[in-house]
């Protein structure tokens, strides 16, 4: 599919019943300390699909969790990717229902990450595309991805990739040193 085509799949009636249903889980949640259950999904809702959930509170990041990988279909990807934002990002304290009224999320939908083949550095940097491309790195064991909306905080392609490394516990120049496996995505971000 192409990337246009991919950016126009989604009507803006699903995108607020998915910001709608990520906002739903996550005090379903708080309340049953268990995942929402929904039926009646529209058809293009349950394809599988990559996608990630991005709380934030007072313009600062709260949580944000998701897969790559088209795993689950898409509205239950937001269901649990929402609750695990909201209550298992290990670089937060869960969320409480006194804080609902101030945080905003976003939900990203991924395009499959196509790997990127490179033979040097300069190459590697003339493919990748700011503002646009998630990146996901990966050495041995060791993986990490930004979004493509981390551009807005870290506009140089070699700052976006010496942080994605130090985020892989990698050191910060690893990419320019050996040949990294890295992959790019597009995604379709809304939020609320």
């Amino acid at each position: 599919m192409g990337v246009m085509r991919f950016m126009n799949e989604y009507k803006k009636q699903d995108k607020k019943f998915l910001l709608n249903l990520a906002r739903k889980s996550i005090e379903y949640f708080l309340e049953k300390r268990e995942l929402l259950n929904i039926e009646n999904v529209n058809e293009k809702l349950k394809q599988k699909k990559g996608v990630f959930v991005t709380l934030e509170k007072n313009g600062m990041l709260r949580g944000c969790i998701g897969t790559i990988q088209p795993i689950d279909p898409l509205y239950i990807a937001v269901i649990k990717n929402a609750v695990s934002a909201a209550f298992y990002d290990p670089r937060f304290h869960p969320v409480e229902y006194n804080e609902m009224d101030d945080i905003g999320i976003e939900i990203s939908i991924l395009t499959e990450p196509k790997k990127i083949i490179y033979k040097n550095v300069g190459e590697l940097l003339r493919k990748i595309k700011i503002g646009k491309d998630g990146l996901i790195i990966k050495s041995g064991f060791k993986s990490a991805t930004f979004l493509p909306q981390v551009w807005e905080k870290i506009p140089d392609k070699k700052l976006f990739l010496s942080e994605l490394c130090l985020k892989a516990n990698l050191p910060m120049d690893e990419w320019k040193k050996s040949k990294l496996e890295i992959f790019k995505y597009n995604v379709i971000s809304f939020k609320e």
